[in-house]
Order: C-alpha cells, then structure tokens, then sequence
C-alpha cells in the first residue's frame, strides 16, 4: 500500500519553497522542524513564524519597483500595514522594522499607534490612514493625532465625517481622503458597498466642504473590494471605473495627487496556489498610467494597505489527532484536540480552505478521513481540502503513536474573529501561542506568548469569580492530560 509520502508527490509538487520533510518523515515549515516544537510545548498550538512578514513586506515593495520601472511609472509607492489583519504587538514590531506605514480601522487602533510612537517604531511622519465608519471616540483620536503633529490621513466614509474635524482640528493644515462605495460582485446580496461615498457625490463633497475650508487639503482617494486583487473582470471594470473618477477629480482638485488601493494580494490556501503577482502590479501600474495619460492627468502615488498578505502565511495550527471513530461502513473521524469553530473560525463561517498536512508519520500509509472538533456543534469539523474533494491523512495505531497535523497560512484575522482571550463556543480554550523567529545566523529561537487559556478567567469574564465564596483553581486543558510534553530550550 502507498504511503503518505506517495501521495503527495502524485498530487503536487513537493517539496516546496516553504514545506519539505526530514529524514524522519516529520513535517518542516520553512525549514522549522514542527515535531520539535510540539515537543517542547504541547497541542493544541499556535505558532507566528515571524521571518514571513518582512518576506512578504519586501516581496510586494519589489513587485511595485520592478513595475514602476517597467512603465517609467512617474509615482510613488507606498507599502501600509492593516492593523485589523492581526494587532497582536509582535506582529505590529515584525511589520515596522520594514520601515512601512499603517492602516487603521477602529477608536481602539489609535492607543495602538500611541504605543508604537512612545516606543520608537514609529515617527509623526509615518503615514496612519483612518479607515471605518467613524464613531465620536474615533474621529476625535483622529483629531488629536492631526493636532498633535501626526501624519495621519481620516478616509471620509459619508458626507457627514468631515463636520467633526471642521470642529476639532485646530492644525493649520489636514490631508483627507474619500472613500469611493464600489459596486459589489455580481453575486453578493448588495450591489454597492455600505462604506464609501457615492460616485455621484464624490466631486461636490469636495467642491462645498473641503476646498472652501483653508486647514482641508484632499490628498487621496480611497479604493477597495471584497475580493482583493484578482485577474477578473469584476476587478478590472472597478479599477478602471475608480481611476476615472480620480482623472476626474484631479482636473478640479489640483492637490489630489494619490490613490489608496484597498483589498490586498490573495495567500496561498493550496499547494497548487497558481498566482502571477508580478503580471498583476504590472497590469496595475499600466492601467493606471494608460487611464492617466490619456486624460492628459498626471499619475497618482500608489498607496496599498496589505492586511492578510502581509501576516497570512506566517500563521499555523498544530493539533493532535486524540481518537478515531468510525461511525458508520465509510465515514472515519479524526477528532482533534481543539476546535476549527473557536480557533479558526473562518474554516466554518466562511469554509475557508487551508492548506492542511501532517506533521509525522509521512511514511505510513493513508486513508480517507474526516476531521472533527472539540465542540458539540455538528458544524465543527474539516473535510476537504482546496485541491481536493477529500482529505486524506496517515494511518497510525493510537496504542502505538501518535497523530498530529497543521494547518497553514492561518495568520490573519482568526484570533480576533474567534475572540482571542474571550468566551468561546462550549468554552474551549484558545490555545498556547509561540512565536518563532530566526536569527542571522539561521538559528531558530521559540518563546512563549501566551499559556493556554485557563478556567479562571474564563468564569471572571461570565461573572463567577465575584462571588468571594467561590474558589475556582485557573486549570488549562493541558494540565488535566496524563502526560506533559518534553521541555526544551529552544529549536
């Protein structure tokens, strides 16, 4: 019978830039010898492989260079961070030591950028871009970061936003941006975006409020949709649409002299991931240049804010698989010892595919398998992967060995949309964090984030530990096991 290794060489390439094996047939991911670290720390477990960030960071700001020569492309390109991809502090620090700017999408960002500016990471002339709907908590942050000196963008989401800053910036000068409400794909249950402003209404919010008021200057237009940058027609017709309205809007606004392009380049969600960035910025670029030149405007600067591309394939899930049930002649359970509901929510609210493999026991034969979770919820399990309609792991004996496997390019969004810290679905705890990072030398370093989420404040947060009568001991679902994972030092 073939075993697991078989397979994968009949299914795809392999190895790849980022997934290879050792001699012991255990999986590596960018060259990080998983077993290892889940012999020092245990499952479930959540890893941040940090050298992937600045990969990507420096990856996207060469496409632009090498597109921008390509077309003698007269503008500039400037690479921002979307906070709300992941804001946990060691990813903001990855990100800012490629010397890029941020995004920002809520009141609670702009604490955020305080810290950043308290520690040094970053300067009052890194670029901050205020996107969202505004509340008052957010628009007066906005304001003081403006007062205080900061280069901080508001994007104005409605006709109504700019009135707060007419009132609270008391700076001499303000650069705004304007959203624009695109149309939504074909299938989406709206045809415009809830966010933005109309086309319509675009040149005559500038005309009545912005350039009769000396402290506004209207520096950028603001541009996104759902489904990121993709070869489709939806795209380009959008794109095209937006640059228009921007040659437009420059004819009568002279200072307009940039574009902010929202939604990021797509991740790899499969090993047969096929996706040409480069012929993408290069189409970009020469759309931009071509929609410019022919209306006799200038070219803009290029703004992008990169959320899930920059932090996505730096993420992983290791799980082990803690029995088998078969229930009934030819529907085999794997049961994990999380859940996909609660620790990678886009899996289930979104059937998002990850790309999913074993970390041991690659030598062993293979069966067809269905992966299910922790939860009472008949929703929470995994069962195909993006390649394939089946999902297919080793087989192994459970009085013998045991079974973990990962999932992958799962660094963005999936604390925050499961809670991170909060309550969770029957409430499984979320798991141990590690963040991995490399040294100049090559050297592997590991350090522990965070323990997994124990029992105590669990119950403070349901309103249990108010009870002074009520002794509650903080015990994690890893303490409970009968045997502790191995200690070591580092990988």
């Amino acid at each position: 019978m073939k075993n697991y290794v078989d397979l994968i060489d009949q299914t795809i390439e392999f190895p790849t830039r980022e997934f290879n094996i050792n001699e012991n047939n255990e999986l590596l991911f960018n060259n990080v010898p998983l077993m290892e670290i889940i012999k020092q720390y245990g499952t479930p477990l959540k890893i941040s492989y940090l050298p992937k960030i600045s990969e990507h960071i420096e990856n996207a700001k060469l496409l632009f260079r090498n597109a921008i020569k390509k077309y003698n492309y007269k503008g500039n390109y400037t690479y921002c961070y979307c906070t709300k991809s992941s804001h946990f502090s060691f990813i903001l620090e990855e990100v800012l030591k490629q010397h890029v700017h941020l995004e920002t999408s809520s009141a609670f960002d702009i604490p955020i950028i305080r810290d950043m500016y308290n520690q040094g990471k970053i300067t009052k002339s890194t670029y901050i871009l205020c996107n969202g709907y505004k509340q008052p908590l957010y628009t007066q942050y906005i304001s003081e970061l403006i007062n205080d000196g900061f280069n901080c963008i508001p994007v104005l989401d409605n006709l109504k936003e700019i009135d707060f800053y007419e009132k609270s910036v008391t700076a001499e000068k303000a650069n705004l941006a304007i959203r624009i409400a695109t149309d939504e794909e074909p299938d989406f249950a709206f045809y415009t975006s809830r966010l933005g402003v109309r086309y319509s209404d675009v040149i005559s919010l500038y005309e009545e409020k912005i350039k009769p008021n000396p402290k506004f200057k209207l520096k950028m237009l603001h541009f996104f949709i759902n489904t990121g940058i993709k070869d489709s027609a939806y795209y380009w017709s959008e794109l095209s649409r937006f640059i228009y309205k921007y040659c437009e809007l420059k004819k009568v606004c002279p200072e307009l002299d940039s574009i902010d392009l929202g939604g990021g380049l797509p991740i790899q969600t499969s090993l047969q991931f096929n996706y040409d960035y480069q012929a993408m910025v290069d189409e970009i670029v020469e759309s931009i240049s071509w929609i410019c030149n022919k209306n006799n405007v200038p070219v803009p600067n290029i703004f992008t804010e990169f959320g899930s591309y920059t932090v996505g394939e730096s993420g992983a899930v290791l799980y082990e698989i803690i029995d088998q049930k078969l229930q009934n002649d030819k529907e085999l359970w794997y049961m994990i010892d999380g859940s996909f509901i609660t620790q990678l929510p886009d899996s289930w609210g979104m059937n998002q595919k990850y790309i999913m493999l074993p970390v041991n026991n690659w030598s062993s034969p293979y069966q067809k398998v269905n992966l299910g979770g922790l939860t009472c919820d008949s929703m929470d399990f995994y069962n195909t992967e993006a390649h394939s309609s089946d999902l297919y792991l080793p087989i192994f004996e459970e009085d013998q060995e045991r079974q973990y496997v990962g999932f992958f390019h799962t660094g963005a969004y999936q604390e925050s949309l499961g809670g991170y810290g909060g309550i969770q679905h029957c409430l499984i705890p979320a798991p141990k964090h590690v963040i991995v990072d490399r040294l100049e030398d090559g050297t592997i370093t590991t350090r522990l984030f965070q323990e997994e989420q124990g029992s105590a404040p669990m119950l403070n947060i349901l309103g249990y530990n108010n009870n002074s009568n009520t002794k509650t001991k903080d015990v994690s679902v890893n303490e409970l096991s009968q045997e502790k994972p191995s200690k070591l030092a580092s990988v």
